[in-house]
């Protein structure tokens, strides 16, 4: 099951390019991930409760490699309004 994500907060974001006005904004270069997780809440670690997502998330800065998988748990954790141990990322890359 794919999905699209829905930010909650700054650091996932579908913002235009453009300003209001037509002219072009001056804004970070965006570093894109595909990545492939499942939430589950905590009441319940059973397969059957989880949902399963994929897609691509777009960040301001890229991920740190020596923590990478736990800065996009808790990037996506806030997101979803979840604990980053409601997060079990399966797979994960960055997009050039």
């Amino acid at each position: 099951m794919s999905h699209r994500l829905l930010p909650k907060s700054g650091f996932l974001w579908n913002v235009s390019r453009t300003s209001r006005r037509g002219r072009p904004t001056l804004r970070t270069v965006t570093t894109k991930y595909y990545t492939h997780f499942v939430t589950h809440s905590d009441r319940s670690h059973s397969t059957s409760s989880g949902s399963e997502w994929s897609g691509v998330v777009e960040l301001r800065q890229p991920l740190t490699q020596t923590r990478a998988s736990r800065e996009l748990r808790a990037l996506l954790a806030q997101s979803f309004d979840l604990d980053s141990d409601d997060i079990r990322i399966l797979h994960w890359a960055r997009l050039h």
